[in-house]
């Protein structure tokens, strides 16, 4: 009867640790998610970048991890670990998580600001010290973040000491069905509250768990060295921490195992999210459910794993040629040959590897720590390292110089390997072990044969790969199109013309130079050069300006003349650092308008920026699309942004968007006659170019007869604000157009009401 009140009294106590590592786990990636977006408006949306604050974030908790475990171990002041109770000091620890939290913010725009008046003579010293920056602002945190794992193992050994052996294990279980919450709940605070008011929800989870700790604390008696012993022996332990997991690898082995878990896993990631974009897109909520599905899957292996270890004390060696083969399944499951539902696609290629993963990841830290604080930071701390190369090494290694399907393949050979190494062994090589590896095997080449990339949906395509994204271009005359990473990002049209023309010829003077913010097919670069003016543009994805042949004949020819300049960088990162002023700069951001990030492209901080960068009557050119799917309230959001920016506006509506003139100079009124007589003749042919057959008019009279229909579009702002009145503006802090759910459930019939006023 004493052992079984001890058992009931161990469990109530050990539940208290769940759920202060769920909601831990809730808040590390709230704040995850939270900095990357806050790090990218100050430091740009490029790749380099993400992947110093990700690096820069999961280096801070394998540090934490490893430092705090090797100072538990060298403690010996009791046999038990901390003279102070190991409960109260996670409690600080949580608090400080809280503090430096919404602090990150501030150091971010601090840096942005030293940034931004920097000179710094290339671009790797200018990444170099925005590297050193981030690592200031994030690494306190996630270092507090890493170590309240060995001291909450501390804290069970000293008070629970019958869970001890198999705490790491459970906490790790809590801390990532807390993360499952996190990828999704932070998205509606996001909504309601914008960045800073959802850091603010974190700081006060944290210190409810600080609080609700250092409570607990004084109610549990810390269990001495001798009372620990005896605890266990009257206990029997009966569950795994009755005996170390047994095995054949050493500790080195256990490892090199956590850091190949770790670097394959996060590469994956990168992939699944390139293999995954055409089905989802490009919005916060498609990144969202990766993720999400990704921790699920290791939450129930971990809960799996929980069960399995109470009795089982040796793995079944097909698991690693099972890992292999299930490393391989997107390459089915994200087949465009393939019809499959949507969350079909990503369960089936997501979640059977993350699965078997975090059965995995927690068994070999469980072995090789057998409950010591200080082996269990060293373990997790190897196994952040591979968290933080997987990325670079998928980004950077992999995904430039071969397709999603082979670095999947690539990413799959080490598990392949692992698994075929019992077959040597003759303890393990039963008949029915050597059979099911065959068989795996077989079933794994057949993945690798049948297994097709997006690229294989089209008949005729080119296909171009860099360390930002997969570039395909395909289609032939005006049906040709252009697609990043699987999704379409624009095709032909006049209207992008129309965006260069129409700013330029509404300039009172001769225009000096201009700038175009997002590449795409070149279009609009193009048109502008047709201007006989030096012509900057800014592109994110480097693949991009090398298909501009594939789409203008004279592509080449333009881009090798003395007047033409591409620029391969985050858009506004460009203009925070460059001392250039444009008389016109003209942006088009990729679709969908909704796209994770596009807000920085679309707030107030943004045109404030852009305004710098404007000379003295100079004219920014903004479309936003405006089709029937789209939703009116990102509209309103951004004419109001440009209304508090800028001191006059005009806005034409053409069949699938909105034009937008904004200046801080009166812009005058033009006839369609005299807009074309300020263009050179380069530029009236080359409005005219796609004019249709039956149009039966000479090239300046068809530009005369559209800028016509063009002028007869034009709206006031009013007829754009006034159906939703109360909508703010976008700005960094509430990037209205990329968070919509609520908004979106709660008012379907309000969207569709303000979609018919928007329309007449």
């Amino acid at each position: 009867m004493c052992d079984r009140n001890l058992g009931l009294e161990s469990e109530s106590r050990v539940i208290w640790y769940f759920v202060f590592f769920l909601i831990s786990g809730f808040c590390s990636v709230l704040y995850e998610l939270v900095w990357l977006r806050l790090a990218m408006a100050q430091f740009g949306v490029t790749t380099a970048m993400v992947s110093i604050v990700l690096s820069m974030f999961m280096a801070g908790i394998g540090l934490g991890s490893w430092a705090s475990g090797r100072w538990i171990s060298a403690d010996k002041t009791n046999s038990s670990g901390f003279a102070f109770p190991a409960l109260r000091v996670y409690a600080l620890i949580e608090l400080m998580i809280g503090v430096a939290g919404v602090m990150v913010p501030s150091a971010f725009v601090w840096g942005g600001r030293l940034l931004q008046h920097s000179a710094l003579s290339s671009s790797f010293s200018d990444y170099a010290v925005t590297g050193l920056w981030v690592a200031v602002s994030v690494v306190p945190g996630c270092a507090l973040m890493g170590a309240t794992v060995p001291v909450a193992m501390r804290a069970i050994a000293q008070t629970i000491p019958g869970e001890s052996r198999r705490s790491f294990s459970y906490l790790y279980m809590a801390n990532v069905l807390g993360a499952v919450a996190g990828t999704h709940v932070p998205l509606f605070l996001i909504e309601l509250f914008g960045f800073r008011g959802t850091l603010k929800a974190g700081f006060a989870c944290n210190c409810a768990i600080a609080i609700a700790a250092f409570v607990l604390s004084l109610r549990l008696r810390n269990v001495s060295g001798a009372d620990s012993r005896g605890i266990q022996s009257a206990a029997g332990i009966q569950q795994f921490a009755a005996a170390p997991l047994r095995t054949n690898s050493g500790g080195n082995s256990i490892l090199g195992l956590l850091f190949l878990s770790g670097l394959t896993c996060m590469a994956m990631e990168v992939v699944w999210v390139r293999c995954y974009t055409p089905y989802f897109g490009t919005v916060v909520y498609a990144f969202a459910a990766i993720l999400g599905v990704y921790l699920l899957g290791t939450f129930i292996g971990s809960a799996i794993y929980r069960r399995w270890s109470r009795a089982k004390r040796k793995e079944n060696p097909v698991m690693w040629s099972a890992l292999a083969t299930c490393a391989l399944f997107p390459l089915i499951a994200a087949s465009p040959m393939i019809r499959m539902n949507q969350g079909l696609r990503l369960g089936l290629g997501v979640a059977g590897f993350t699965g078997l993963l975090g059965f995995i990841t927690p068994m070999l830290v469980d072995r090789f720590s057998a409950g010591d604080p200080g082996k269990a930071g060293t373990a997790y701390a190897v196994n952040v390292v591979g968290c933080i190369l997987g990325p670079l090494l998928a980004g950077f290694g992999l995904l430039p110089y071969m397709s999603e399907r082979a670095a999947l393949i690539v990413l799959s050979l080490p598990w392949l390997l692992i698994g075929l190494a019992p077959l040597r062994a003759s303890e393990h090589a039963t008949r029915t072990v050597r059979v099911s590896i065959c068989c795996l095997l077989v079933f794994s080449l057949g993945l690798m044969i049948v297994g097709r990339g997006y690229e294989a949906h089209f008949s005729e395509y080119t296909v171009l790969r860099d360390q930002t994204a997969t570039v395909i271009a395909t289609g032939s005359g005006m049906d040709r199109r252009l697609l990043v990473n699987g999704y379409g990002i624009t095709h032909l049209t006049p209207i992008t013309k129309w965006m260069a023309h129409l700013p330029l010829a509404e300039m009172e003077r001769r225009p000096q130079n201009a700038l175009v913010i997002c590449f795409g097919m070149g279009t609009t670069f193009r048109s502008l050069h047709s201007w006989g003016i030096p012509v900057t543009a800014v592109e994110l994805v480097p693949s991009v300006p090398r298909l501009f042949s594939y789409y203008h004949s004279d592509g080449e020819q333009i881009l090798a003349s003395p007047l033409a300049h591409v620029v391969i960088d985050d858009g506004r990162r460009y203009l925070e650092r460059t001392p250039e002023q444009f008389d016109v700069i003209t942006i088009d951001p990729p679709p969908p308008m909704r796209a994770a990030a596009s807000s920085l492209l679309y707030s107030e901080e943004f045109y404030t920026v852009a305004k710098k960068h404007l000379r003295a009557g100079g004219i920014l050119q903004q479309w936003v699309p405006a089709t029937p799917e789209a939703d009116p309230i990102d509209v309103v959001a951004v004419a109001r942004a440009i209304r508090d920016s800028f001191r006059y506006m005009r806005v034409f509506r053409d069949e699938f968007g909105i034009h937008f003139l904004c200046s801080d100079e009166p812009l005058a009124r033009h006839t369609a006659q005299e807009l074309v007589e300020r263009m050179p003749a380069a530029a009236i042919a080359d409005m005219a170019e796609w004019k249709p057959a039956s149009a039966g008019t000479v090239g300046a009279d068809y530009v005369v007869s559209q800028l016509n229909v063009l002028l007869a579009q034009e709206m006031r702002v009013e007829e754009l604000l006034d159906p939703a009145p109360g909508t703010p503006p976008i700005t960094d802090d509430r990037p209205i157009n990329e968070y919509y759910i609520l908004r979106k459930w709660s008012g379907a019939d309000r969207i569709a009401r303000l979609r018919a006023k928007l329309a007449k």
